[in-house]
């Protein structure tokens, strides 16, 4: 048995039985919903070696594929979610990026964010689902955007192997929890491909409190590192939506784009 299986056994172990897996019910649910209201793109399903789950595909303005952002959502939410994610999976399109927001796997309302310890060995299959389909559709060039906790859904699946993409955007990335399959801090050191660690001047106080850390601990090994702070945005850039897609966009002309 290899650590990282090890670790991810103990955590099982030592986590209530009833978190094992994602809430499927719950996906359904925020399904429907997206279904009856989706104004742009398309509800398509990937499937992540366990079952089918949803995916919003949104074409390039252009309609091109050669590049695609895949977007991954913060705790409990879907990939449709008002706040960041929404904007950027619908207005990157008139940037030339095709988009694929994907349902990441969630637990019930009142589940803590330690509680998605457990349904870490979801993530990697999603992720994965989606990047294998932006290829089959043409892409060349495949960029991760994740929020929140989707931020280190995908740093988790980057580190361990699980994921091969040309970049990976974090927004609103926190530390984590250490040794364990959330632990930012020990993955960003990991990742070696273009990063930008996006945050607001009045985020979340582990945002605020750990971005030194995320810092010194990703340029150790990468110099395609960047962190950037938004002046007056919060953690879900209410307001600041315009200031967010400009902020992505220079990004990834100057560090994915050719």
């Amino acid at each position: 048995m290899t650590c990282k299986h090890a670790l991810l056994l103990s955590f099982s172990l030592l986590l209530p039985i009833g978190l094992s897996a994602s809430d499927l019910a719950k996906e359904k649910r925020w399904e429907a919903q997206i279904i009856d209201a989706l104004l742009d793109g398309e509800a398509i399903h990937l499937h992540d070696g366990r079952g089918e789950f949803l995916a919003i595909e949104t074409p390039a303005a252009d309609a091109r594929t050669e590049q695609v952002a895949i977007i991954m959502h913060g705790t409990g939410v879907h990939p449709d979610w008002p706040t960041v994610v929404q904007p950027l999976r619908v207005e990157l399109t008139q940037s030339g990026w095709h988009t694929l927001s994907i349902q990441m796997p969630v637990l019930h309302n009142e589940a803590e964010h330690k509680d998605y310890l457990k349904i870490y060995d979801w993530v990697p299959g999603r992720i994965n689902a989606a990047i294998r389909h932006a290829r089959q559709t043409g892409a060349k060039r495949v960029v991760l955007i994740g929020h929140s906790q989707g931020s280190t859904m995908t740093a988790y699946a980057l580190a361990n192997g699980s994921a091969a993409a040309d970049g990976f955007i974090a927004i609103g990335m926190g530390p984590g929890f250490a040794d364990s399959p959330m632990d930012n801090l020990k993955h960003l050191g990991m990742i070696q491909i273009p990063v930008l660690d996006l945050y607001g001047s009045e985020d979340l106080q582990a945002v605020l409190a750990s971005a030194v850390k995320r810092q010194s601990a990703a340029r150790k090994s990468n110099p395609r590192y960047r962190q950037q702070q938004i002046p007056g945005a919060d953690h879900f850039f209410d307001g600041e939506e315009e200031l967010l897609l400009e902020t992505v966009n220079t990004w990834l002309a100057r560090h994915v784009n050719p």
